[in-house]
């Protein structure tokens, strides 16, 4: 335990609401007294929760669904219902003598270094004076296009954000299965070593969870990208009694997935910039000997002589993507000039970076 000093636990619709999408109290009990076992521990939990449009799905179970819009649904039911999730919580934690705070965001609250600080600053005040965030996208006010894919997506901005040493993400099955889960002859794997970067393709089935927005795949590809920032992600089955609890302690008698994390050192810029892939403003195409030399262990810097295309409209500053020769955004950086500045500079000689190595993250993921 004493590895631990401060995890992200991210905690699906399908631990904690039931199949009509009513709130699963007695579920929510349990996590919560682990939390707050681990919290007189002095263990900082950050937990980021879903289940607020299921369950106000549940309590506005009178309205047709399909009278209103997907937007407009998702907006009403969420505003219901994470009133409903944050005083159970509260409620909960209460009975601890714990207090817990509510934390709604946007994946727009991520696109500048500003906000990404200032939401980062919130949290630290909170943590420090001993009052448990409970996270949750602000589904009232997102709409389709900058919408985070699911919670898993934002529990790793997170956990990269506060500089957790762990995630945790609690889901209704054990872990990531070799195979079709419900397959008696797959089994739970159980180590993930950070450098394997393996095609999860083969065994992982696409589609995503009755209550939820997520799906296996993207816990997948998610706790890649943080394994490989230095943060271990459990996946483990949230309906296990004391689950939370063996995690932290390494109790392996139960089965759960660990991604383990990547000795690589990574800054707190490139971790904001690493999970910019919703908000990037532009995107910027590298030759081949620009995309064989950004990928090496060397610490390059990106040049005018290596863009071949610059797409968008951006100025200083700004997040874009970097794209291989063969159309994979394999990277993101802080640009250094605006895009009519960068299109200029095409295949130019010399001159400063557009992106310095200190603003630039390789996704390893993507190669």
């Amino acid at each position: 335990m004493a590895k631990y000093h401060r995890i992200a636990v991210k905690i699906g619709s399908n631990v904690i609401t039931r199949a009509d999408g009513t709130l699963d109290v007695t579920r929510m009990s349990a996590i919560v007294d682990e939390v707050a076992s681990l919290h007189k521990q002095g263990v900082e939990v950050i937990i980021i929760s879903s289940g607020a449009v299921a369950s106000g799905r549940s309590e506005l179970k009178h309205l047709v669904e399909h009278s209103l819009d997907p937007l407009s649904s998702r907006q009403l039911f969420s505003a219901v219902g994470q009133a409903k999730l944050i005083n159970r919580y509260y409620e909960l934690f209460r009975d601890h003598g714990i207090a817990c705070g509510q934390v709604l965001t946007t994946k727009e609250n991520f696109a500048t270094r500003a906000h990404y600080l200032n939401q980062k600053h919130c949290m630290e005040v909170m943590l420090d004076n001993g009052v448990i965030p409970i996270v949750n996208e602000n589904d009232t006010v997102s709409v389709t296009e900058l919408m985070f894919t699911d919670n898993d997506e934002l529990s790793g901005l997170l956990a990269s954000m506060m500089g957790t040493q762990a995630l945790i993400i609690l889901s209704n099955i054990d872990g990531v299965y070799d195979g079709n889960p419900s397959d008696p002859g797959s089994k739970v794997m159980l180590d993930i070593l950070a450098e394997e970067h393996i095609d999860s393709s083969s065994f992982i089935q696409k589609g995503k969870s009755s209550l939820g927005r997520g799906g296996m795949g993207t816990k997948y590809r998610i706790s890649q990208k943080v394994a490989d920032e230095g943060i271990a992600v459990i996946i483990a089955n949230g309906k296990r009694d004391h689950i939370v609890e063996q995690i932290v302690a390494g109790d392996r008698s139960v089965p759960y997935t660990v991604f383990h994390p990547s000795s690589r050192a990574t800054s707190s810029v490139k971790k904001w910039i690493a999970h910019s892939e919703g908000f990037a403003k532009g995107r910027i195409t590298v030759n081949r000997q620009a995309f064989e030399v950004l990928i090496s262990d060397k610490a390059i810097s990106l040049l005018p002589v290596g863009i071949t295309a610059v797409e968008g409209e951006f100025e200083k500053d700004d997040i874009v993507q970097i794209v291989s020769p063969d159309g994979v955004a394999f990277a993101a950086g802080r640009i250094a000039c605006s895009s009519d500045r960068a299109r200029a500079l095409i295949g130019a000689q010399g001159g400063r970076p557009l992106i310095h190595y200190d603003y630039l993250y390789i996704d390893r993921t993507r190669l």
